[in-house]
């Protein structure tokens, strides 16, 4: 097709979009096998509905905006703030070329007015100093992702509006994985997102094989200097431990969530780099297949541990403490839902950060936040959250860089010592979650799996069946657990959980330390702790159990483990200690202790009955999880003398 050609086509249909008030969405997708050079325009009606499964699967796609409050389908504690789950219902849908697109919307300035973060940059900073003291010190999660909101007003706008800033978007912003604008009536999305949620094809159980599933984790967040990225700086954002231990993070809560989906097995990819305009961050790529329904699948990876925290369920609760009023779309989901070549579900999926939410009176939202870790630096993590939102706000002109193209990325990658760089991330990750294990060759018994509030679970579970087992994972406030766990012919496992373990008051620790002793006592089949289920283990021993000064949360060490060293991967804020005397009357009782020699803090026990560890073997900081765990439970197994 010739230029004029390829201008006209693009021209009718931005004059179109700008003559009517249908609702319409324009998505510039950088989704692998789809062309780049084109933009998808979608028109039809705007739905509401309750549930992610009663969104339609069909023959047109169906494009959802899935509110932050939709997690709430997974029991997570969330404030309703009433967005809705809107659903547009494709009536028409053109394939446009983006040149041509480019060059026929509007070009117009957008003018805010008013605009302000409603969090200032020194009440942030007092909100990442909490965060990292009382929830990550406090054993609440490893990292959490607080928001912060610029809002303003745009006077008088419109659909025209709209187009000019999707239009200043795709010329300013670089490396997007969707550059978007729905407009739905009642409200405009515009936005630049860099991430994955989940994409999915092939899905719905039509082959029989199941269908491709895709996460993405990025975190890390190198922010570009004034005269521009260079490799040498980016060699030091690379080698710092606060930005290597995020992304480890928040690889393994994508994981969880992919051994929830991934019924089918995977791999992992990466790290590699995603360069924008602004920054450029490190991610990692989760392929696997799955049985599922494509509505599933979204449902149970709400949502990201990039925008909530690990784990993802205290997370709400951590975000509702710390932030006020609900999320409205920040956070949540755009997912583009409809079918494949070969009639598989299909679905693809980014996060909506980096956005601009527009209501029907030109009220402006445009959401940012940062990962807070145990290293943060709340000066930093301020810096973040403005260079997260450079890109938008320069496409609304409040921000530098909004009249000019965006910069291309630099290249950084094929430095040679920037892949050198990333190949020492990978090396440093086990090698099980690479190909993310296989099933065993034979069923040799069946482990319970008690969750404790957090889904490390799931990846326990996949370890698990991969040394043979049958897994059952129930969590611990079911209805009859205590019996089921009591009763159970094979080993049991107290997983992980976030909170402290010696809070009486706490409802779940009551429980967890009762049924430990119980379990201890009278369950002669195997009994594993993992992290909190270690703890409490310890503390019916009789050690104490002290918080840490500095949380361990994403922490990668090298261990003393029963005469030998392993690399694990540790997310405790509380730990049990042992003195010499200590140690020397647990072995009395049969009871050995693998502890630091220098603090005493103890990594592990075993015993005939049950063995304990504070690391994770199921994390992917632990390079040898799978050997661990199958010697522990041998040893567990053993009769109680």
């Amino acid at each position: 097709m010739s230029l004029p050609a390829i201008e006209t086509e693009a021209a009718a249909a931005v004059a179109r979009l700008l003559s009517d008030d249908r609702p319409f969405a324009l998505l510039h997708r950088r989704t692998p096998g789809h062309d780049q050079d084109t933009v998808e325009l979608l028109t039809g009606p705007v739905l509401t509905y309750g549930t992610l499964a009663e969104i339609p699967v069909g023959e047109r796609p169906a494009l959802a905006l899935i509110p932050f409050r939709q997690i709430r389908e997974r029991g997570f504690d969330v404030r309703d703030d009433g967005t809705p789950l809107s659903v547009l219902l494709a009536a028409e849908t053109a394939v446009l070329p983006l040149a041509g697109v480019v060059a026929a919307l509007p070009a117009h300035p957008v003018r805010v007015e008013g605009g302000a973060f409603d969090v200032g940059d020194g009440e942030y900073e007092e909100i990442v100093r909490r965060v990292v003291a009382d929830e990550i010190g406090g054993g609440e999660g490893a990292n959490f992702v607080i928001r912060r909101t610029f809002t303003g007003r745009i006077d008088g706008f419109g659909r025209a509006d709209a187009l000019a800033l999707f239009r200043r978007l795709l010329a300013g912003e670089r490396g997007a994985y969707w550059t978007f604008v729905v407009h739905t009536g009642e409200r405009t999305l515009v936005g630049a997102s860099p991430e994955v949620h989940v994409r999915m094809s092939g899905g719905g159980g039509v082959s029989g094989e199941g269908g491709t599933v895709v996460m993405n984790p990025i975190s890390g967040t190198f922010r570009h200097p004034a005269g521009g990225p260079t490799p040498e700086a980016l060699l030091r954002f690379l080698d710092d431990p606060k930005e290597r231990d995020e992304l480890s993070m928040v690889v393994d809560e994508e994981l969880k969530m992919m051994c929830t989906v991934g019924d089918m097995g995977g791999v992992v990819v990466g790290p590699r780099l995603k360069e924008m305009a602004h920054l450029t961050h490190t991610e990692y790529e989760l392929r696997g297949r799955s049985s599922l329904d494509v509505r599933e699948v979204l449902r149970q990876t709400m949502f990201a541990a990039t925008v909530t925290g690990s784990p993802v369920q205290n997370a709400c609760r951590v975000i509702e403490r710390h932030e006020s009023g609900g999320r409205g779309y920040y956070a949540g989901a755009l997912a583009l839902i409809g079918r494949d070549a070969n009639g598989g579900q299909s679905l693809d999926s980014p996060i909506l950060i980096r956005t601009a939410d527009i209501d029907a009176r030109g009220g402006l939202r445009v959401a940012v936040g940062a990962t807070l870790v145990r290293h943060s630096d709340p000066a930093s993590e301020v810096a973040e959250t403005h260079a997260k939102a450079a890109g938008v706000l320069a496409a609304l002109g409040v921000a530098p860089g909004g009249a000019v193209r965006g910069a291309e990325p630099a290249g950084l990658a094929d430095d040679p010592r920037v892949r050198a760089a990333l190949d020492g991330r990978r090396a440093s990750l086990a090698p099980f979650w690479l190909r993310m294990g296989e099933r065993g060759d034979e069923v040799r018994g069946h482990a319970l799996v008690i969750d404790a509030e957090d889904t490390f679970t799931a990846m326990l579970a996949h370890l698990l069946r991969s040394t043979g087992l049958e897994v059952t994972v129930r969590r611990y406030d079911e209805p009859g657990l205590r019996r089921a766990a009591l009763g159970h012919p094979g080993p049991v496992v107290l997983g992980p959980g976030p909170g402290d373990p010696m809070d009486a008051d706490d409802p779940k620790m009551r429980f967890l330390r009762g049924l430990a002793a119980e379990l201890l006592r009278g369950h002669g089949h195997g009994l594993l702790g993992v992290c909190l289920g270690h703890e409490l283990i310890a503390a019916e021993l009789g050690l104490g159990i002290v918080r840490k000064e500095a949380p361990y949360q994403g922490a990668q060490e090298r261990i003393g483990f029963f005469g030998r060293d392993e690399t694990v991967g540790f997310y405790n804020s509380f730990t049990a200690r042992c003195g010499e005397s200590e140690a020397a009357a647990l072995a009395a009782r049969g009871v050995e202790v693998a502890c630091d020699p220098v603090t005493r803090e103890v990594h592990a026990l075993r015993a005939a009955g049950f063995a304990s560890v504070q690391f994770h073997p199921e994390s992917v900081l632990t390079l040898d999880g799978p050997r661990v765990v199958s010697e522990l439970l041998a040893r567990a197994a053993l009769p109680l003398s």
